[in-house]
């Protein structure tokens, strides 16, 4: 019988520990913020709702109009590379932004470079994507230069669509300059907001604007907790993404073709796998332009970033007969600093020989470890081979992804992890870990009340120790640290 009621002793114990840390953090700090985390009782919270897509602002416009020089105005930092030079591809083109208390997404649309088929066509084929991938659209035109057949080329565009648009007439650095702000009313897209994205001159009045025209609700679609779990295919272009979503459907819902130039919204698609319905969010309209290596990069980091947003466990389909690419990297990149949780899929597993798993072992362990955590399956999107296995890999990365861990039984795991292994003094002081609570699922997010600050290193120690005792497997940690000072006694 004493045997029977071990486990209750254990939770008795993890309960009594949590009271008594509770009590002792009664010593130190605490703000509203603190207290509101430790009220909350979470336990059993494991429907919390992924949170619904950001609107999408995207600012359009050809090349060397300020674009980039205006995204950095609207985020108040340095992140777009600014260059004379048309073309310049960047790692990242989605920033999350704020103007007068509205979250947003902001798309930066640089990057536009010539082809063979002229500067003219290629603009519009990233206009295209950039407002099929947008709630509303600023565009931006030189108000120095006027309004060019590329800008009447663009504005056909934007009127097809049916975006709201708001017209930013950039580099008006003086009033003198405004009058050739007035010329681009020809332009119908109604009021030309006069801006130096320079210097900031306008662009208030154009950001409120932009949140009149922008909706509160993307219209890129909201995750319902109680529907099909909803699935991301990213992946580098050619890597088999319309393959896979074919084969898992059973028939061909995806044209797959190296057209050049194709574009496509993300397509949702309602797939039956083992019995139960799911919603793939595609991306495989990314196609390779062979005049536009550069610009191809460019159209699947949009893309990728469009459909992460739309899903709660990314598939990132790596091409297991070639070395794992720098776009492979930006795209495990954007899907870990996104949230979600990860299945590594290692497709084309039909054109590996024994020569090349081996140095995929070992490419593997160098160049997958921000993911090492991740399910990997090896399958065959042209054949249909191991396809069998996404499913439980998929459904051990969501598992792990709403997992929510007992506060007496983290602080009684952290307790025993600490006295084992403490952590390295530093200045002749050794910050102590008071208290830990998980403050969300989807993904897991760990919140640590110390004394001092706790390394990095020391940190991805816990994090390597949780996975170890948790499992965890397929879905990101996140562990912040709030430091807290003892009160002053009166």
């Amino acid at each position: 019988m004493a045997a029977m009621s071990t486990p209750d002793h254990h939770l008795d114990d993890d309960a009594q520990r949590e009271q008594a840390l509770l009590a002792g953090l009664e010593e130190y700090e605490l703000g509203e913020e603190d207290r509101a985390l430790l009220a909350g009782d979470h336990d059993d919270d494991h429907d919390a709702p992924v949170p619904a897509p950001l609107p999408v602002l995207a600012i359009v416009g050809r090349p060397n109009v300020g674009k980039s020089t205006l995204v950095n105005r609207i985020l108040g930092r340095r992140e777009a590379v600014v260059e004379d030079t048309p073309g310049v591809t960047r790692d990242r083109v989605s920033y999350p932004a704020e103007w007068a208390g509205r979250d947003f997404m902001l798309v930066d649309t640089g990057g536009w470079e010539a082809d063979v088929l002229g500067i003219d066509a290629s603009v519009a084929q990233q206009a295209e994507v950039a407002i099929n991938l947008a709630d509303a659209v600023i565009f931006v035109v030189d108000s120095t230069v006027g309004a060019t057949a590329t800008d009447e080329r663009v504005v056909r565009l934007l009127r097809q669509s049916g975006k709201p648009v708001v017209l930013c007439a950039n580099k008006v650095d003086s009033f003198k300059a405004e009058a050739d702000a007035t010329a681009l009313w020809s332009l119908g897209l109604g009021e030309p907001y006069p801006v130096s994205a320079l210097h900031g001159r306008g662009t208030g009045d154009l950001l409120d604007a932009a949140m009149k025209a922008l909706p509160r609700i993307s219209e890129h679609g909201t995750v319902r907790p109680d529907g099909p779990r909803r699935v991301a295919l990213v992946g580098r272009p050619n890597v088999g993404k319309s393959s896979l979503l074919n084969k898992v459907a059973h028939e061909n819902r995806v044209v797959v073709d190296d057209t050049a130039g194709t574009t496509r919204d993300p397509v949702d698609e309602l797939i039956e796998l083992k019995g139960r319905p799911w919603i793939f969010v595609d991306t495989a309209g990314i196609r390779r332009r062979v005049h536009m290596m550069k610009g191809a990069d460019y159209y699947a980091s949009l893309r990728t970033v469009a459909a992460i947003e739309k899903a709660e466990v990314a598939v990132i389909l790596l091409d297991a007969s070639t070395t794992v690419s720098e776009q492979d990297q930006r795209i495990i990149s954007s899907v870990v600093d996104s949230g979600r949780a990860v299945v590594v899929a290692f497709n084309k597993w039909d054109l590996v020989d024994e020569d090349r798993r081996r140095f995929l072992d070992r490419e593997i362990e160098r160049d997958l470890g921000q993911i090492q955590w991740a399910p990997r399956v090896n399958v065959s999107a042209r054949t249909g081979w191991h396809l069998d296995k996404l499913v439980p890999a998929l459904d051990r990365a969501l598992t792990s992804w709403d997992t929510r861990i007992p506060t007496g039984r983290l602080n009684s795991f952290l307790g025993e992890l600490v006295s084992g292994n403490p952590h390295p003094v530093r200045g002749g002081k050794q910050p102590r870990i008071l208290f830990a609570t998980q403050a969300s699922t989807r993904p897991p997010r760990f919140v640590l009340f110390a004394t001092g600050f706790i390394e990095p290193g020391y940190r991805r120690f816990i994090e390597r120790r949780l996975r170890e005792e948790f499992g965890f497997e397929g879905t990101p940690i996140e562990i912040s640290v709030r430091v807290r000072e003892k009160r002053k006694r009166s």
